[in-house]
């Protein structure tokens, strides 16, 4: 059998399946269910700042409409905030502890963080929880139309400097393709300190009910032909960048694996696919990765990693080419 152990954030991994920050791994129970098939690591569900902010707003109106409050420097107002904000660290601190107590797979912590304020110093007790690694789910909405792209940038480096102040274990990045110079803002990444990046956020789309004329929501579960942004620039940054490079989204079979790693990716996330067909599909992808590597001569994963990246590729301008009319142009 080929040899599908590698390294991803420093950690060794029994092979490059990682199942992503999701509903999958939000309990010990379907944890444990997910090594017991073949996970390589898992990346816990998302603790979300934005959530916990808007839960204590929520809960001081609530407390000030029942006349809870009698001033605005009453106590209570520190006490619903930090009330809220322990209880819910509290049960993400109990599902890393007790998650890395059945499993012997790296368990990542997951942030979903939109401000560098003192709130990422909960890192650090999500270290102390036993978490393996942090991955930083960070997408800031550029609904300013005033504000500059290097501003919006800067907030990213911001979150990362802070979280890397308060803990040892790696931590990686998890960004969106939404930036004016990708390539630029990963290698400032790198710069300030972080461990790797996952390529890319999947986001909650909108879409129109014309019927009913509202606004409703698209597909939430991801489709294999998803996978092509992130293996363009999985390639693009392979061997230009030391940071691990994670691939995420339209990842749906041991197909997509083996393109990921030939781009250059360090690992690859599933989630739609395990939410599809079960944990047990983990196996598949596995074998087919497996069988197909015995059938190239690759004893190896590094053997396969990047080994059609931009970099090693002669027809490296086909990772740019974006225009299709560039591309027709071109048909003798």
């Amino acid at each position: 059998m080929a040899d599908l152990s590698t390294k991803y954030l420093g950690l060794d991994l029994r092979n490059p399946i990682v199942i992503g920050s999701s509903g999958l791994t939000n309990s010990v129970k379907e944890i444990v269910e997910l090594d017991k098939n073949g996970a390589g690591a898992v990346v816990l569900k998302s603790i979300f700042e934005e959530q916990i902010i808007l839960q204590a707003e929520h809960s001081l109106k609530q407390a000030e409409k029942h006349g809870m409050m009698y001033t605005e420097l009453s106590e209570t107002l520190d006490y619903i905030d930090v009330h809220i904000k322990e209880k819910e660290l509290g049960n993400y601190l109990s599902l890393i502890s007790e998650a890395k107590s059945k499993v012997q797979i790296p368990v990542i912590a997951s942030v979903n963080a939109i401000t560098a304020h003192e709130w990422t110093s909960f890192a650090k007790q999500i270290e102390g929880a036993g978490a393996d690694a942090i991955e930083l789910n960070i997408f800031i909405m550029p609904f300013n139309l005033d504000a500059d792209c290097e501003k919006n940038e800067q907030a990213y480096y911001d979150i990362l400097k802070k979280v890397k102040s308060q803990v040892n274990i790696p931590v990686s990045v998890k960004i969106s393709p939404y930036f004016s110079n990708l390539g630029k803002v990963v290698k400032n990444l790198e710069a300030n300190g972080a461990d790797g990046v996952v390529l890319f956020n999947r986001f909650s789309t909108p879409d129109i009910d014309i019927q009913n004329m509202k606004v409703t929501h698209g597909d939430i579960l991801s489709h294999a032909s998803d996978i092509a942004n992130s293996l363009r620039w999985i390639a693009i940054l392979a061997k230009r960048v030391n940071l691990s490079l994670a691939a995420s989204t339209g990842i749906h079979d041991g197909e997509a694996v083996v393109k990921q790693l030939l781009a250059g990716a360090t690992v690859t996330q599933l989630t739609s696919a395990i939410y599809k067909h079960g944990p047990s599909y983990i196996l598949d992808v596995v074998k087919f990765v497996n069988d197909w590597m015995e059938s190239k001569g690759f004893n190896y994963v590094d053997q396969v990693r990047g080994k059609l990246s931009q970099a090693a590729n002669e027809n490296a301008n086909a990772y740019e080419r974006m225009q299709f009319m560039k591309y027709f142009s071109e048909i003798k």
